[in-house]
């Protein structure tokens, strides 16, 4: 599997490298961004370091990828995005994303995951792309309605996430939705 730099109009989205793990342990290690993952605010930097290669080892298995978000023309690193999980047999993934507490409320993850997406049923062959959310997540919960994701249901304590068994609602996205999928230009 190519995994290539994909560009949209203000983000430049990169497979992960080592070299971002300063810029991406600021990012998890900030317990507002961390309160909806499946991770605990990092508190070292080698475990970023561990998680960046973790997944450049699944994306060698063609499991999952992942990819910076950086903020163009500067390249700073405001978040990351990809997917968690890649099943070629059935043509489904799993979406996951983060974005640095200081950038929320710029459309940023919304344009990221178009640019994610596109790459996902355009180039990967993808036919299902799927996103599990808390349902206290509301502001993911509009991020993957405004790209026309489904909600199909609760997952009743469906995963454990810091000790607690907690209800995750499940939501996709079809490719023939997708040819239907508003722009992110018109959602920020």
């Amino acid at each position: 599997m190519q995994i290539k730099p994909l560009t949209t109009d203000r983000l430049q989205l990169s497979p992960l490298q080592l070299d971002d793990a300063q810029d991406l342990y600021a990012i998890w290690s900030d317990a507002k961004v961390t309160r909806h993952m499946n991770i605990t605010a990092f508190t070292d930097v080698k475990q970023a370091e561990e998680m960046i290669a973790l997944l450049q080892e699944l994306a060698q298995e063609e499991k999952a990828c992942r990819f910076s978000i950086q903020l163009k023309p500067t390249n700073t690193i405001i978040g990351s995005c990809g997917f968690n999980y890649l099943d070629f047999e059935n043509e489904r993934a799993e979406i996951g994303y983060e974005l640095g507490y200081s950038y929320w409320g710029n459309g940023y993850v919304t344009e990221a995951l178009h640019s994610l997406l596109a790459f996902g049923f355009q180039e990967l062959g993808l036919n299902r792309i799927e996103a599990k959310v808390e349902p206290e997540n509301t502001n993911s919960i509009k991020v993957l309605q405004k790209l026309g994701f489904v909600e199909e249901g609760l997952l009743r304590q469906y995963e454990k996430l810091k000790g607690v068994l907690v209800d995750l609602h499940l939501y996709s996205l079809l490719r023939n939705e997708w040819t239907m999928s508003p722009s992110p230009a018109k959602n920020r």
